[in-house]
């Protein structure tokens, strides 16, 4: 560290000022005289003086550095993330699926057409059903919902591979299983959604790039080009998004040395709660209970006066435009439709009355809002709009695992006990 020092200004808040040295990576702190660098403080070293007993932490952890990473990051201040060294929404636009699924599992773009043919090459091949599970496929069907049955699935689909624990396998074979996983889990997702409206399942075909061959194997109808673009798009943008909960369980599961699959299934666990992965189809719910530009202030303020969230809106990180939602509006334009002009006219309503109602809040819409939207208008109905998002993201998911692999560190916490004082006597059972 050189003069002159890049400095945090002094006027800021502390929360502001910690967001700040986050957000900029800074690990050591100068100390400076009349503006001239004399020492560097270690803030790892400065936090472990200054810490007596456990560290009191925010609840859910939220903003608690657990790791360093190198696979994406999300700066919520500034309406940005990325993945690695490349813009996510640049990447949106401007590379096919199997390019950044080669970046995030192997560190690069490819630089030529033969790069990525070979990968195409190397995954193409394994996207097929294993035959025990395909045997099994109909009866889980029949009672679980297409992300439900995605776990049983992928664990049946890992054990008849033999996937061994990531602490037991080289990088390599590592990186197999992880592209098995992520080539495998589409087909698997389709075909459950097939066979619950008892329809046949439909093969995979090489000759298609991952989106296309998504829609393919959902619809079995040659997929729109411009449905096609939309939701490549959509499945690039949300393929990883910093250390959400699925992801992060994933990893949880990874440093315990656990195989890929299970990682996988409990990362699949983790987004099948509501308040991770079930929110693009309410946000729809939403546009559609309104169904009008005139009624979205109404029914939205009689919402908030109820205290109901308003879903599609907000973010745990961004305190600007999600820029995930910025893209996916204006692919939805692309795509036009009455839905898609009720969808624009029905969040300039709602972020007025929301800025109206919850001053300071900065609540815009997030990636659900217009995820929703985006897929609705390709024909993918509403109770697949989670099962394709983890179709993307288990790419995300496979790419920490492969990371976390690496760290030989078991990911154990504490808690704070906060029950009666120990310790009290043990009382007898009452006889009679």
């Amino acid at each position: 560290m050189t003069s002159p020092v890049d400095t945090v200004p002094t006027d800021l808040d502390l929360a502001a000022a910690l967001s700040t040295l986050r957000e900029r990576g800074y690990r050591h702190m100068p100390v400076t005289r009349d503006g001239e660098l004399v020492g560097v403080v270690s803030l790892r070293d400065l936090a472990r003086l200054a810490t007596i007993g456990p560290a009191d932490v925010p609840r859910g952890l939220k903003g608690v550095v657990v790791a360093d990473t190198t696979v994406s990051d999300v700066r919520g201040n500034e309406g940005f993330y990325h993945y690695r060294q490349h813009s996510a929404i640049d990447l949106s636009t401007n590379r096919p699926f199997e390019d950044v699924w080669r970046l995030l599992i192997d560190g690069s773009l490819p630089a030529t057409r033969v790069e990525r043919d070979t990968f195409r090459a190397e995954t193409d091949p394994l996207r097929p059903l294993p035959p025990s599970v395909l045997e099994v496929l109909p009866a889980v069907a029949r009672t679980s919902t297409p992300l439900e049955g995605l776990r049983t699935a992928l664990s049946m689909a890992a054990s008849e591979r033999g996937l061994r624990p990531v602490l037991d396998l080289d990088a390599a074979a590592r990186r197999r299983d992880a592209l098995f996983l992520s080539a495998l889990t589409p087909t698997v997702l389709t075909a459950l959604h097939r066979l619950r409206r008892g329809l046949p399942v439909i093969e995979p075909r090489t000759d298609l790039p991952y989106a296309a061959n998504y829609l393919w194997m959902l619809t079995g109808v040659a997929p729109d080009p411009a449905a096609t673009t939309a939701v490549e798009c959509y499945l690039i943008s949300t393929i990883d998004h910093g250390f959400n909960a699925s992801t992060f369980t994933a990893r949880v599961i990874a440093s315990t040395g656990a195989d890929v699959g299970s990682c996988v299934v409990g990362a699949v666990g983790a987004l099948s709660g509501p308040l991770h992965g079930g929110a693009p189809s309410r946000a729809l719910d939403l546009v559609n209970e309104i169904g009008s530009p005139e009624r979205a202030r109404e029914v939205v303020t009689r919402k908030v006066v109820a205290g109901e969230r308003i879903m599609g809106f907000g973010h745990a990180v961004y305190r600007t435009d999600d820029p995930r939602s910025v893209m996916l509006r204006d692919v939805a334009i692309g795509l036009g439709g009455s839905l898609v002009e009720l969808a624009v006219a029905v969040e300039k309503t709602v972020v007025e009355v929301l800025a109206e109602m919850k001053p300071g809040r900065e609540l815009y819409a997030n990636v659900e809002f217009y995820a929703g939207v985006v897929m609705a208008s390709c024909g993918i109905p509403p109770e697949m709009f989670t099962p394709t998002f983890a179709a993307g993201r288990v790419v995300g998911w496979c790419a920490n695992v492969l990371e976390q692999a690496v760290d030989p560190k078991i990911i154990r916490p504490r808690a704070r006990y906060v029950g009666p004082p120990p310790p009290q006597p043990v009382p007898p059972i009452a006889v009679g």
